[in-house]
């Protein structure tokens, strides 16, 4: 009994500092935590593989709080075993139960949620948008196993959150990539945040589903220790996908906080007293045979052996493409975007080893299967078949165990995945985007398949500045092969989210190896004095049309091709005033893009201008060809003409 006495005792101690630290705070999840104290336990005190000390070692075990409202159950198990925290790596120091008390508190790291860029580095991403967890998980066992770490991750799973899709996608790539060091355990404990869960997240349910996926499932009373000991110690032999369906209860330890009315409520005064009284009881209850000498043990974990990281400079496009017998292609000088994108992302994989790949079912589209198909690379090429949100988590997992992923599929398909990724970036996860088939010029596919909202979302993201002082998204338009191949590298290096457009049309070569592209970069394709045309992406070839009519016209236009989100808005401001003033924004999207952040610098400079905004102001349909497409929308070279002469005022 002296397990069992002696994870009683340190649960209720958990539900204990739970309670009190919520109080202090005066908001947070006491009756979520206290439902899984148990678990928690039993993880960090006996089964995980890992150090207090450096929470963050590479080959520990690791816990995925999914259910990240019931955080104040690990911070209070932190707390007991002195776990090392800190944003500063180098001067880290360790948690005690007086820090506790600062839970929620603005100069606290004990965020309200589980967040490793606030300083808390035992979690790997950042949780509490719910269902999120173990696509995380995933994406950490995915790196374990590329990098020959024989670590454990373990993911706790409200019952609630379960329903989200995205559960069911992750269950999916689990049983698909035969991720057995992965084990979902789902705390069923029959409640959400209003009243009780649906029958279909029942423990009975729950335990049909999860066979009929493939799982191993060991359901379990959540608060028995021998239990719960037992089915972790089954998962340390498992040779197939194993999942816990745990029975449990939301409040355990005092029935004043059981049943429906206390989630994300923190019992004060007397209520608080009155708990702190049951959980006293209950502790006489249950741990009177614990000896003074019954203790856990933690496991340290294995001793890191360094993988073969290598990372050697990558090739220009001409040499990249001649190695890979497409020169026919290069000497054509007309290539798509994204081929060049599956050119780069090939070139790339065999001088980074870090790079991984992952895909929706369209990597023939995207092009990302050139990162597939060789055999240098493709052990790191992950398909995730349709399900976005789930490609967009297990990348958040990769890029916390230290890979850089670049993840595909089509530029519309990101959008199911906004919330996905704006809680990566606040993960501080190192993710790489490239949407292919991007804007109008999709043309015949209609606007199902197009991506009109995107700029405007990811461009606020880089409105804001991330946890490394940088912007929180790049958002970058290449307007040819060249510039697109030299983009993916530069994402490569930089250590930060950027969204990258990719084109499906063929578009003309406007630079040459010889061109520089950085983030926060334009580049002046045409001088003129009378007019700035910035364009980006397909657009760029677009408005150099519109620059050689206007010529004609006897209009003189200098052309911006602004490939980056944010831009360096001082050179930009530079060109627009020698123009005095006059300037058009051309892009294939819906507003809040490129003439918007213009605008923006613009208005923000006090200096005085004339700004046309031209982008896309209808819903498309089917067309055949880009030209007809963008005769739909208004937005061909004899719009900008007719755009241009009206801002100068000019018949």
């Amino acid at each position: 009994m002296s397990f069992e006495a002696a994870v009683h005792a340190q649960a209720i101690e958990l539900d204990r500092l739970a309670l009190e630290m919520t109080a202090a705070a005066g908001a947070g999840h006491p009756s979520s935590s206290m439902g899984i104290g148990h678990i928690v336990t039993v993880l960090m005190f006996h089964t995980m593989r890992w150090s207090p000390d450096y929470p963050d070692y590479p080959t520990a075990d690791r816990l995925v709080l999914s259910e990240g409202h019931a955080v104040p159950a690990v911070y209070a198990a932190c707390a007991k075993l002195g776990v090392m925290y800190g944003k500063d790596p180098n001067n880290r120091r360790r948690l005690t139960i007086d820090d506790l008390k600062n839970l929620r508190s603005m100069n606290s790291e004990l965020d309200g949620h589980p967040n490793p860029m606030e300083g808390f580095p035992f979690f790997d991403a950042a949780t509490g948008s719910l269902g999120q967890g173990l696509s995380i998980a995933a994406g950490l066992a995915q790196a374990a196993r590329l990098d020959g770490f024989d670590k454990r991750i373990y993911c706790i799973i409200g019952d609630g959150e379960s329903r989200e899709g995205q559960i069911a996608e992750a269950l999916d790539y689990i049983i698909d990539h035969k991720l057995n060091k992965v084990l979902p355990i789902f705390n069923c404990n029959e409640f959400g945040q209003t009243d009780r869960v649906s029958s279909q997240q029942s423990a009975e349910r729950m335990e049909a589903k999860l066979e009929a996926y493939g799982f191993d499932v060991k359901v379990i009373d959540g608060h028995n220790p021998t239990q719960i000991k037992n089915a972790f110690d089954a998962f340390e032999k498992a040779t197939k996908p194993m999942a816990v369906v745990a029975k449990t209860v939301k409040g355990w330890g005092a029935e004043s906080m059981q049943g429906a009315g206390w989630h994300g409520k923190p019992a004060t005064g007397d209520a608080l007293k009155k708990a702190l009284a049951e959980l006293d009881q209950k502790r006489m209850e249950l741990t009177s045979s614990l000896a003074q000498s019954d203790s856990f043990t933690i496991e340290p974990p294995p001793e890191i052996s360094t993988p073969d990281l290598a990372v050697g400079d990558m090739p220009g496009m001409p040499e990249a493409m001649k190695s890979f017998d497409m020169e026919s292609l290069m000497h054509s000088g007309v290539v798509a975007t994204r081929r060049a994108y599956g050119i780069a992302l090939r070139a790339l994989g065999r001088v980074n080893k870090k790079v991984v790949v992952l895909d929706a079912d369209v990597s023939n589209s995207t092009f990302s299967e050139m990162f597939k198909k060789d055999s240098g690379s493709a052990d790191r090429f992950f398909e995730c078949k349709i399900a976005e949100q789930n490609m967009v988590g297990v990348g958040a997992g990769l890029s916390a165990a230290g890979k850089i992923p670049f993840i595909s599929t089509f530029s519309k398909f990101f959008t199911r995945a906004y919330d996905q990724i704006e809680m990566a970036i606040y993960s501080g996860a190192n993710l790489k985007l490239v949407g292919s088939h991007s804007g109008i010029t999709l043309a015949s596919d209609g606007p199902s398949q197009m991506s009109l909202p995107d700029v405007a979302w990811f461009r606020s993201l880089g409105t804001m500045k991330d946890h490394r002082g940088n912007p929180g998204c790049y958002v970058l338009q290449p307007s040819d092969a060249y510039s697109a191949y030299a983009l993916v590298g530069v994402m490569a290096e930089y250590e930060g989210a950027c969204y990258m457009r990719t084109l499906r049309a063929d578009t003309e070569f406007l630079y040459s190896d010889k061109d520089v592209f950085n983030l926060g970069g334009f580049q002046t394709l045409a001088e003129g004095k009378d007019l700035v045309i910035a364009a980006c992406g397909y657009m760029v070839h677009e408005a150099n049309k519109a620059i050689e009519l206007l010529d004609k016209a006897g209009i003189s236009a200098t052309l911006l091709d602004m490939y980056s989100l944010p831009f360096d808005s001082d050179g930009v401001l530079d060109l627009i005033n020698q123009a005095n003033g006059n300037i058009i924004t051309l892009e294939d999207n819906y507003g809040g893009g490129l003439g918007s952040a213009i605008a923006d610098a613009l208005t923000e400079s006090g200096d005085a201008f004339r700004l046309k905004q031209m982008h896309v102001t209808r819903i498309p349909k089917s067309a055949k060809t880009p030209d007809e497409m963008l005769k739909m929308c208004g937005l061909t070279a004899q719009d900008v003409v007719k755009e241009a002469k009206k801002l100068l005022g000019v018949d």
